[in-house]
């Protein structure tokens, strides 16, 4: 072979291999902020805020500033710089046990997480078939142990496409119902019916009522998270230094606005002394479509707003499970039985392990009276074992900025200390904050109250990780390229 032969043979290999690597798909940072909104807003924190009227909006302001805006940049940094989620970025950034019981906390957080979204399905579906049902704590708790065990069963035979519920859930379950609430909630103060919450400026602010009236802001702090799974997206786009905070901020306006808009019109219609907090948008669609004699449309809302959510649990089920399972074979962090995989290669055991103790958080709102009670309590500790991952990933930045200031990051968080002092001041206060009773529950005992919740958050976000990295053994390492069946 001559040599130009050889050369323009070269060059024709060169292009053939540059041809066989994939373009990079770049995504709008419009498109992110979507993304974002879809995986962040739901209208199932509603009722919550709506008991509030007009003070909703101050409610939802404040986490967005000191914890939604700092989780959001600080996530992009650390998902731009280290592949691997929250276990890589802590155990980085601060020490592998650290990075263990931050993604251990993300998984458990899911255990309460489940109860309280079917807890919604629940009190929705009630709607549906029998709305004296919503208030029944047996139904509630029937619901949930039925959706979640079919939930795992779905998910144990790895059916595909379950992901795609979560898109078509921002629309069917979010969007158009929350457009619907909204629109006839306006029409029904434009003709001339009067408010249930004062809408004037001196309502602006919450009452004080001491300590106890800060309790419900906790629960916005988890409407808000999530934002480090989005974070991982930061390198789709083609200039993240500029168009990541575009995205941040323009997903912050439509999720507030999610957030905020349904939240008043409920307030507009239900009064606060009558709002469920599981059933509360059902009883809003009720009385407004009742108001203009469409009555038969508030089962089909609740089909759409069932569907939605049970589509959400579904694309969740597997999800954090499995970031746990991958790194505990890999670690050895927790014993064979519960890092055996099935057949289809799904953490079956991991399933349903979650699922015994699901089913018995589940019959807590058979025993206890008050089913909105029960929801709120399930959704603080949801929230306080969530922060705890989130504790940890703002010391882990900062850290990884000091140690590691040359480490390639495709984005920068700007006055990252700052931020992260702000998140991670406003997680703590909103963790302690929690162990406190809301003013709406006063009647009870906050010593039971305490005991439920401490117990709750600590045990499961501390003292189980804790067991299991104290007992580990070296033998519950597992090969990476183990086969699926086992």
């Amino acid at each position: 072979m001559s040599a130009a032969e050889s050369s323009s043979a070269g060059r024709g290999a060169v292009r053939a291999r540059v041809a066989a690597v994939p373009a990079r798909a770049w995504i709008s940072w419009v498109a992110l902020a979507l993304m974002t909104t879809s995986s962040v807003a739901s209208l199932r924190a509603a009722p919550t805020m709506a008991v509030y009227g007009l003070a909703a909006v101050f409610l939802y302001l404040v986490p967005a500033i000191v914890f939604l805006l700092p989780t959001s940049l600080v996530a992009a940094e650390l998902a731009s710089g280290w592949k691997g989620g929250v276990y890589k970025w802590v155990s980085e950034g601060i020490s592998k046990p650290m990075g263990f019981l931050a993604i251990w906390c993300q998984f458990a957080m899911t255990i309460f997480y489940y109860p309280t979204l079917l807890g919604f399905v629940a009190s929705t579906l009630a709607y549906v078939i029998n709305p004296e049902l919503a208030s029944n704590g047996a139904w509630t708790a029937l619901v949930i142990m039925v959706c979640y065990w079919a939930g795992v069963f779905v998910s144990s035979r790895g059916t595909k496409g379950v992901a795609g519920l979560a898109s078509w859930g921002l629309i069917i379950g979010t969007l158009i119902p929350g457009a619907v609430l909204i629109f006839l909630g306006a029409l029904f103060l434009g003709q001339g019916h009067p408010s249930a919450a004062p809408m004037t400026a001196d309502h602006l602010l919450p009452a004080w009522a001491g300590l106890s009236s800060l309790v419900l802001i906790v629960n916005n702090f988890l409407s808000y998270s999530g934002m480090e799974m989005n974070a991982v997206h930061v390198s789709s786009l083609k200039n993240p230094g500029k168009e990541f905070p575009k995205a941040i901020f323009l997903a912050m306006g439509l999720v507030l606005l999610i957030f905020i808009l349904p939240a008043l019109a409920i307030s507009w219609v239900v009064p606060a002394d009558q709002i469920s907090l599981t059933a509360g948008i059902m009883q809003a669609f009720e009385t407004i479509f009742g108001t203009f004699n469409i009555s038969w449309l508030t089962p089909i809302v609740g089909i759409m707003l069932v569907a939605a959510s049970l589509g959400g649990m579904l694309t969740w089920l597997a999800g954090p499970s499995k970031g746990l399972l991958l790194i505990s074979r890999e670690q050895g962090y927790l014993p064979p039985f519960l890092q055996k995989l099935n057949k289809n290669g799904v953490q079956q055991n991991l399933l349903v392990t979650q699922g015994i103790i699901t089913s018995i958080i589940a019959l807590g709102y058979a025993l206890i009276p008050d089913v909105s009670s029960t929801y709120w309590i399930f959704s603080v500790i949801t929230t306080q074992v969530y922060l705890i991952m989130y504790l940890l990933m703002f010391v882990a930045a900062v850290r990884l900025r000091r140690r590691q200031p040359d480490h390639p990051r495709g984005f920068r968080a700007p006055i990252l200390v700052t931020l992260c002092g702000v998140g991670f001041a406003a997680s703590l206060a909103a963790l302690l904050v929690g162990f406190v009773p809301p003013s709406q529950f006063g009647e009870g005992s906050p010593w039971v109250y305490l005991l439920i919740v401490g117990g709750g958050a600590l045990g499961l976000g501390l003292l189980v990780p804790f067991l299991f990295y104290r007992f580990r053994k070296p033998s519950w390492k597992q090969p990476a390229d183990q086969a699926a069946g086992e």
